[in-house]
Order: C-alpha cells, then structure tokens, then sequence
C-alpha cells in the first residue's frame, strides 16, 4: 500500500482525532487514488480546502498520490491573497449569498437579520441543499460533513458552534463579514428585501394601535409581512450591534 504524510493547518485540524491534530502523520491507502479521495477518506471535506502542497508543488484536487509524498492542506483563505497557488475553489466571495441545511433554521434568521442573502426550509433534503448551493453559488453552511462532501458542493463551511449567537459569531468572524452586514434590511421570515413605506400603506397590515405609536415601517417586497420598530425590533437591534461589534473587534 502507497503512504504518504500529511500536514492539516489551522481549522482543518477540527477534522482529525486529537492525535492527528497539529501534527505531520503518515496514512496509508489502496492506491491509486486522487487527492481529494485520500483528503476526505481522513474526515475533512472538500469545500473547506483551499490549498494543497505536495512535496512543496501546488496541486488540484485530481492530483494522484504517490507513495513517500509530503502533503499540506491549507483552509480557504478570504482575506490572504495567495494568487500565484492553485486555489481549489472559486474567488472568495465578496457578496456572499448563503444557503443553510434543516439544523440551522435560527442561525438563518439571524444572517438575515444583518442583512446577507440565506436561503432556509425545513423540509430540503440534502439532494436539494446540494444542488441550490451548486446551482446558485451559495456557501454551505451545516454541521453535517458528509453534506460537505457531495461532489456538487465547491463552496460549504462546517460550523463548529451549536448555540445560534455563537455559530453567527463563528461564521461571520470565518468570512470576514463584519463590514458587509447591513441590518434589517431583509425579511427574517423570507429572505425578501425590505422596502420603507407609509403608515397609511401599513395600517391594515399590523395590529390595531401600531399605526398610531409609530411612524417608520417596512414591507417584505416577496412575502409582505410588514415590520416596526417595537420592542422586538429593540432586542434585535441590541444584537446585531453586539454583534458586529464583537466580531469587527477581532479584525
């Protein structure tokens, strides 16, 4: 059986057993084999690779091994420019547009909540998932690696956290996204953006009173539902700048 050794830099370790972590290791397999194969059969799915070295040469994923080979796996970098490697997925995403699996349905609401572009449905297989994010060149989110490793999927992220606040902290910190939010300007609900309108416009669409306590409302262009500044929209508020102060601190 061919064997060669493998080096994992910075998250991609949370992949490995502890052993294996942080450290040069030698695998071995039924060869040949390409790359991407020998990667994923060590547990670290393909979207979130960015750069192979073997024996100091950059590689794409169809790259075959070969026995005695040194291999270094490197994460997707956003905000590195690493131009002159080969880089195993598309350009970072600038305007990035999400697409979550069934698991993170708050984690949704909340990247909506700031403004980012991320699709959500409780009853999407991960068939579906797989096909939205390949068809529409959205980034994966799930805690599901083997959804990470369908070949339709190029641009996915595993997120590590299992509390909501934490896996928005996690994901906008992972992407660089703090400068990019721009709260409450899409449904929570829908994904639809959200256009201001006149209290007349909004005064059958919300609870009796609500049009005469305030003045500022919005309208979810897609699926209509009508928001205001009330006591929900406060603590929302507060969270977001939490939020983005907290992950704009760690740049």
């Amino acid at each position: 059986m061919p064997e060669a050794v493998f080096r994992f830099y910075a998250e991609l370790n949370d992949f490995l057993p502890a052993a294996r972590q942080q450290a040069a290791f030698a695998h071995a397999w039924h060869g040949p084999a390409a790359v991407k194969d020998v990667l994923e059969a060590l547990g670290v799915p393909h979207p979130e690779i960015d750069i192979i070295l073997v024996n100091g040469q950059s590689v794409g994923f169809e790259h075959v091994l070969g026995d005695g080979d040194q291999v270094s796996v490197y994460p997707v970098f956003e905000a590195l420019d690493v131009t002159p490697l080969v880089r195993l997925r598309p350009r970072p995403l600038r305007e990035t547009r999400f697409v979550l699996d069934v698991h993170l349905g708050r984690l949704a609401t909340y990247l909506r909540m700031l403004g980012f572009d991320a699709l959500w449905q409780h009853a999407w297989d991960d068939a579906l998932l797989a096909g939205c994010s390949h068809d529409e060149q959205r980034l994966l989110l799930t805690r599901d690696r083997g959804l990470l490793k369908r070949r339709q999927v190029t641009r996915g992220y595993c997120v590590r956290a299992a509390r909501p606040c934490e896996q928005l902290l996690e994901v906008l910190a992972r992407f660089d996204l703090g400068g990019q939010a721009r709260p409450f300007t899409r449904c929570t609900l829908c994904n639809g953006m959200l256009a201001q309108i006149e209290r007349e416009a909004a005064r059958g669409a919300v609870p009796p009173g609500v049009a005469e306590r305030f003045d500022k409302f919005t309208r979810c262009e897609a699926c209509g539902r009508v928001y205001w500044p009330g006591s929900h929209y406060a603590r929302m508020r507060r969270l977001a700048e939490e939020v983005l102060e907290s992950v704009r601190g760690q740049g």
